[in-house]
């Protein structure tokens, strides 16, 4: 510390400079400096390099459906059924989750219109314990399924997940069969199934529901699949090409129908549902 400083710190009127807390962020991807109100007012889109970040459920929720939306009550399911402890108590896991988080889960529906067309949206948040899929997550999705199939409208559901969630050992594998079986149903009744893949959407989540969807969607850049990169590297021992499991790799090889940005995907979800949808009886 120079002696300035020390004179300056010494001076008790002089006010001190204060900057807000979240003015600034810097992009993952291209590292740049942005304003937080300028990166949230597009989205929470980079307008440097187009990265994507990752949004909580009620702004996706916002995004997609038209004002007036219902929420769905979350399901209640048992907590902690294995009373799992590893380094902290699972209970103390999800209370700390669930303090930066308006939700209790991980998965949150929607109930509403899109552009005036009917819609169930179910979203899954990475902010909560990474998006992973446990009891509560399975029961959620197959809830909004339920109100889809009740409304007879289309059910979208936006993936974001590492996976399973371990602290519920085989009851969270579970989920991936129900979570099946009710993409069956809903086929059966005639009603779209549109999956909207988000960063990072990996493990059981990929492996059932996520890649069920009669139509998929995907924003750019976004991280898919089922087990790491670098575990498939291990076990092929071949170097993997550049851009593996992103977006538009996926899209490229047909696992993917479309790439959508952010601020067209409410547009390319109406223009889907407007062919897929049913017709309403006069």
């Amino acid at each position: 510390m120079n002696w300035f400083t020390r004179v300056r710190n010494s001076i008790g009127w002089l006010p001190k400079r204060s900057t807000e807390k979240d003015l600034w962020i810097k992009c993952p991807s291209c590292q740049e400096m942005l304003f937080a109100k300028e990166y949230e007012e597009n989205l929470s889109v980079c307008p440097r390099c187009d990265h994507h970040g990752r949004i909580g459920a009620d702004e996706r929720l916002s995004l997609i459906l038209d004002e007036g939306f219902e929420m769905l009550d979350q399901p209640e399911v048992e907590e902690d059924p294995l009373k799992f402890k590893d380094t902290k108590k699972y209970t103390d896991r999800l209370k700390q989750a669930r303090a930066k988080n308006p939700h209790a889960d991980a998965f949150s529906v929607g109930s509403g219109t899109i552009n005036g067309h009917d819609a169930v949206v179910g979203v899954q948040d990475f902010g909560f314990m990474g998006g992973s899929m446990g009891m509560a997550v399975g029961t959620a999705f197959c809830a909004g399924a339920q109100r889809a199939i009740a409304r007879k409208c289309a059910y979208i559901v936006c993936t974001a997940a590492g996976g399973a969630r371990m602290q519920e050992g085989i009851l969270s594998l579970m989920q991936m069969p129900k979570a099946t079986v009710m993409t069956r149903r809903l086929k059966e009744a005639g009603l779209p199934y549109i999956v909207v893949l988000t960063d990072p959407t990996t493990g059981g989540v990929t492996a059932s529901y996520a890649m069920l969807g009669d139509v998929h969607i995907a924003e750019p850049g976004c991280l898919i699949g089922f087990a790491g990169q670098r575990v498939i590297q291990d076990t092929i021992r071949e170097k993997l090409p550049d851009g593996f499991q992103r977006a538009e790799y996926l899209h490229k090889h047909g696992m993917v129908d479309m790439v959508v940005h952010r601020k067209d995907l409410k547009g390319q979800l109406s223009t889907l549902l407007e062919y897929l949808q049913p017709a309403k009886a006069a």
